[in-house]
């Protein structure tokens, strides 16, 4: 296969790290890439590590405009077929294009080919990653609703799919990518998946959106999921697997709320209650979910606030015990 890919780096006073994701991007052991980094009004030393890689790369700055507005500038400027965006904080591994380009060989329909993601983060420990796996069924709807698809370095897309559909949204302040992966799918482009680990997701700072306003969160992923809903209804293709995943997500939302907005809470189980009243949340789930089977009972039989009420009692039960125990060693 001979396309070419344009990797695309918005960046934003990043100069701790946006010369290490250049780094990565030139590394790649595929031959045909071209780098792109739009500087989206940095007032740090971004720029000046951004022009110190000369005509390896090309580069344009403008003022602070948003991610969003630099990832479409980005779209503009590339000669690409394919587009792998990578943001300034985060990089690549060597073979990350390389592979994710066999796979399409093999799968020449393709609009979207979404791979693994590995989480980096640091503690007094030192460098810790997590692989972020994408469980089965892998039906993207699915994946979507249960914010599976990947982290903005995972995917690679066919530059004419993004601008069918637009581009990335500049007012969406969060759920950035998911957004994004609700109009393609709605848009009929086809999603592959790639069982290869390639971009690496560095989580660095509590002092983002996603971190500091956990309302703003819930309420674009609660329009998401209630966009995708509506879409799948509409189309007749609203399978019961495709329901229960929209539920489950908003149900585990749902729980996080409880702690600290309740009114929020209560309006989310109305969602489910209004998609399906028979729904009841499901045990196992990957990432951490897991509702015992006394919670799914209560829930059953007397709803998400009892549930809520009669855990919560637990905890506090258990939580004592733990102090007593502690206090007598």
């Amino acid at each position: 296969m001979s396309d070419l890919v344009s990797i695309l780096i918005p960046c934003h006073n990043a100069e701790r790290w946006v010369g290490q994701a250049i780094e990565s991007a030139l590394a790649q052991t595929y031959a045909l890439c071209e780098v792109i980094v739009v500087d989206d009004g940095s007032t740090d030393g971004s720029l000046d590590i951004i022009r110190g890689f000369g005509d390896r790369i090309r580069w344009e700055t403008g003022p602070n405009r948003g991610a969003n507005a630099a990832r479409n500038r980005l779209l503009a400027l590339a000669r690409g077929e394919w587009a792998q965006y990578l943001d300034s904080d985060d990089y690549l591994l060597p073979d990350k294009i390389a592979t994710q380009m066999r796979v399409l060989e093999e799968c020449p329909d393709a609009d979207v080919l979404y791979g693994l993601v590995t989480k980096e983060w640091r503690d007094g420990d030192g460098v810790n990653q997590e692989l972020q796996l994408i469980p089965e069924p892998r039906d993207p709807w699915v994946l979507l609703a249960r914010w599976y698809l990947p982290q903005t370095g995972g995917p690679i897309y066919r530059k004419s799919a993004l601008l069918d559909v637009g581009g990335w949204k500049i007012d969406q302040p969060c759920c950035q990518e998911h957004e994004l992966y609700l109009r393609l799918l709605k848009a009929g482009k086809r999603f592959v998946y790639c069982p290869h680990n390639g971009a690496i997701y560095r989580i660095w700072s509590g002092d983002t959106l996603c971190h500091r306003d956990g309302g703003e969160v819930r309420r674009r992923r609660r329009a998401i999921l209630a966009a995708e809903e509506a879409h799948l209804r509409g189309a007749g293709e609203l399978t019961a697997t495709r329901l229960q995943a929209i539920n489950q997500a908003r149900f585990e939302m749902a729980r996080l709320a409880w702690r600290e907005d309740r009114g929020a809470a209560l309006s989310i189980v109305q969602d489910i209650l209004a998609a399906d009243r028979r729904f009841v949340p499901l045990g196992n789930q990957p990432g951490g979910h897991h509702p015992p089977l006394t919670y799914r009972v209560l829930y059953r039989l007397l709803g998400f606030v009892a549930a809520e009420t009669v855990a919560e009692q637990i905890h506090l039960l258990r939580s004592r015990r733990a102090d007593r125990r502690r206090a007598s060693a």
